[in-house]
């Protein structure tokens, strides 16, 4: 099922034992555009503190309460490796993460070997033989990884091949995959001031230092994008999906 990032955030995270705590934003990989970790903020338990699931942890998308089950202990997520997620995710601090956690490192493959209703078991990895090593072309400066936060992009100005059209403001993503889809873009005055839904491959490129994303199209065919209603898409029926997917 497609649906919005923006609706997400603050949903609980529940591991064997208790709830972990809540969903605080997401890292996508901006060339794949897949979504490589949930960033939650834990409670009291763990001192507030903020700490990274893999999408492949999670059992079911979501309960009916509002709550994703992840196959995981509170001692697990305790023990594991500290990551400053306020600064930027170097690749040798995933090596340690998926070294600890029964998580396939997604740059094996380009994606998981298991998807998030497919878990393959629980527990840090102690009598595995996993492959962590990088591929020589893979090594790249800690600043270069391509591990962006939606909270950060939200709100990056948006150009159309010919003009400045809007700003981010949300994100629309397939549950079962974990891809980002679309782009939520509020328009300018000059369509009405409304959010338009920009397909993921209409992106030609992202500027990290100048807070902007570059698109493939015109302005005028932004113009006669989906208009997007905020308050039918918090929680998508199946008719308005299959107005996006036709």
């Amino acid at each position: 099922m497609l649906r919005n990032v923006y609706s997400i955030l603050g949903f609980s995270l529940h591991a064997s034992d208790g709830e972990i705590g809540k969903v605080k934003e997401f890292y996508f990989d901006d060339q794949s555009w897949m979504i490589r970790y949930l960033i939650v903020e834990t409670g009291n338990w763990l001192s507030y503190q903020k700490v990274l699931i893999s999408p492949t942890a999670i059992v079911k998308i979501p309960r009916e309460d509002g709550s994703f089950p992840v196959n995981l202990s509170k001692d697990q997520i305790r023990n594991s490796p500290d990551i400053d997620t306020d600064k930027p995710v170097s690749r040798q601090q995933e090596i340690e993460l998926f070294g600890y956690y029964p998580w396939q490192p997604y740059w094996d493959n380009g994606f998981y070997t298991c998807g998030p209703m497919e878990t393959s078991g629980s527990g840090p990895v102690s009598d595995r033989t996993i492959s962590l090593e990088i591929n020589k072309d893979d090594r790249r400066a800690d600043d270069d990884l391509h591990l962006r936060s939606t909270r950060k992009v939200t709100g990056y100005r948006i150009h159309a091949e010919d003009g400045e059209i809007g700003h981010v403001v949300d994100f629309i993503f397939d549950d079962q995959s974990w891809k980002l889809t679309y782009i939520v873009v509020i328009t300018k005055n000059w369509v009405g001031n409304h959010r338009v839904i920009i397909p993921v491959e209409d992106v030609k490129s992202i500027s990290w230092p100048d807070s902007e994303i570059r698109l493939n199209i015109s302005m005028e065919k932004v113009k006669h994008s989906r208009i997007l209603n905020p308050s039918e898409f918090t929680h998508p029926e199946p008719k308005f999906e299959n107005e996006l997917l036709g």
